[in-house]
């Protein structure tokens, strides 16, 4: 019997339209196809709840006390424009990983900028307005202890956020960690851009016991 007849109908030897077996045709067919979506509904199922995964994050630019082996917040970080000029931040925040909503952030932190020279020039504050991206990288804490958060929600990775200085203008913030295990690929610091200045070179971390340029993330829970 071919497909053309399971699905449209059996015609007996006489030519007549057989309505019983019809009936039973139909009734297998509807059964393999009940089964064929009772297997497939948690396949489908599994692959939404997968794919609409939406961690939450806090990232911080952290305070080092390598004599007691502790991490906190509120450290500094800086990064150097074309000319040699510099920005310094403070800063902490929240964002959801994939959250679809650019704007699901909070945080903000201090910043001042400085001359090639190091002369200061302007400072003020900053706030994070929305998410741009954020990638996960392998690492573990080189330190055993954590005043932010838990130390096993501590992650490496790469966060790519948007930002209003006090001053009106915008751009963005990169915050990168470097853990122990974490590819040389992966720099531990920040980069921002202000306006159409980039401060695109980030400032390396001092020798301990040297604390800045130093970040962090963790996993909310």
């Amino acid at each position: 019997m071919s497909l053309a007849q399971v699905l449209g109908g059996a015609w007996t030897k006489e030519g007549s339209y057989d309505m019983k077996r019809k009936r039973l045709t139909w009734l297998g067919v509807g059964a393999v196809l009940a089964a064929t979506a009772a297997l497939l509904v948690p396949v489908i199922a599994g692959s939404a709840a997968g794919g609409a995964a939406n961690h939450q994050y806090s990232w911080d630019i952290i305070d080092v006390d390598f004599a007691a082996g502790n991490v906190a917040a509120g450290g500094i970080a800086s990064a150097r424009a074309n000319d040699n000029s510099k920005i310094t931040l403070t800063g902490s925040g929240t964002f959801h990983a994939n959250s679809g909503k650019s704007q699901d952030v909070s945080g903000g932190g201090t910043w001042q900028t400085f001359s090639p020279g190091g002369a200061p020039t302007a400072s003020g504050t900053y706030e994070v307005t929305g998410f741009v991206d954020f990638e996960l990288a392998p690492g573990t804490p080189p330190l055993p202890g954590d005043l932010i958060g838990n130390l096993a929600d501590v992650r490496a990775g790469l966060a790519v956020l948007r930002i209003t200085y006090s001053d009106g203008s915008d751009g963005t913030l990169v915050v990168s960690c470097h853990l122990v295990g974490t590819p040389d690929t992966v720099f531990e610091g920040i980069t921002a851009t202000k306006g159409f200045v980039d401060y695109w070179n980030p400032e390396a971390p001092p020798a301990p016991p040297g604390n800045e340029n130093r970040t962090i993330f963790h996993v909310v829970k």
